[in-house]
């Protein structure tokens, strides 16, 4: 009988002790996550306070957004990533995307939650920008390789040296004056071209980039006075008004056979 009642006291026991070792596994996992989730914080901090310092002319608004997905590589289509913020907050195409290392690319297009970026080294992307000691002026080319840059248009006898900072100048006016883009790696002459071979590198780690900020234009852009922009029913007459048709001079001049 003693055996017996041993036997069961002993059998409680290793119950007990399973059923504790058990809360202290999940006790130590629970700490384990928060323990991650407090470096993860830690480490995002830092990063962070920088995109709260990026200043901007007062014309462009900020609108913090975080990195949900990457597609990147050789089966990639275009070089783009996807952030968490869309139309419904006021996200455009054309909206750059930085950090306060520099210039991610700029938004492709909007969906109501989210928006896709077209990267800086994507193929189709072109970015006008200028040397920040040189003052030479090119074009910043994607090249779709992930991860170089090809600045075009830059005379043979422009002062460029690697190591320089490019910075985006504002011509087009897509991206503010003055971003950080890129950094010159390779200026090399031609002999059958007009033009240097500059290569150059993104300032931003766009495979592991986590947060940005995306920039609005707040005032409108200028409309250019272009026939190409008019309505249809306005091409014909030239006139910004339908109801007033300028009046025609004559009759329309053959333009003179060349010869």
């Amino acid at each position: 009988m003693d055996s017996c009642v041993r036997l069961w006291d002993d059998y409680v026991y290793l119950v007990d002790v399973r059923q504790e070792n058990k809360a202290l596994q999940d006790t130590v996992a629970q700490l384990k996550e928060e323990l991650a989730k407090s470096r993860e914080e830690a480490a995002e901090a830092p990063r962070l306070r920088r995109l709260m310092a990026f200043g901007q002319a007062v014309e462009w608004s900020r609108l913090g957004v975080r990195v949900i997905a990457h597609h990147l590589g050789p089966g990639a289509v275009l070089d783009t990533l996807m952030v968490d913020r869309g139309r419904t907050s006021l996200v455009k195409q054309n909206d750059p995307l930085v950090t306060a290392d520099g210039v991610i690319g700029r938004v492709l297009r909007t969906a109501p939650t989210v928006a896709t970026v077209l990267l800086l080294t994507d193929i189709n992307s072109k970015i006008p920008v200028i040397g920040s000691s040189s003052r030479i002026s090119g074009v910043l080319c994607g090249r779709g390789d992930n991860s170089t840059l090809e600045l075009r248009y830059i005379p043979q006898n422009a002062p460029l040296r690697a190591g320089e900072t490019l910075v985006t100048s504002g011509l087009a006016g897509i991206f503010p004056k003055g971003l950080p883009v890129a950094q010159v790696q390779t200026v090399e002459r031609s002999d059958i071209s007009l033009f240097l071979n500059v290569r150059a590198l993104p300032l931003v780690d766009l495979r592991n980039v986590e947060e940005g900020l995306i920039l609005h234009r707040l005032l409108p852009e200028p409309v250019l006075e272009d026939d190409s922009i008019l309505p249809e029913d306005q091409k014909e007459t030239g006139s910004a008004d339908p109801k007033k048709p300028q009046k025609k001079s004559g009759a329309k001049k053959k333009a003179p056979a060349a010869g």
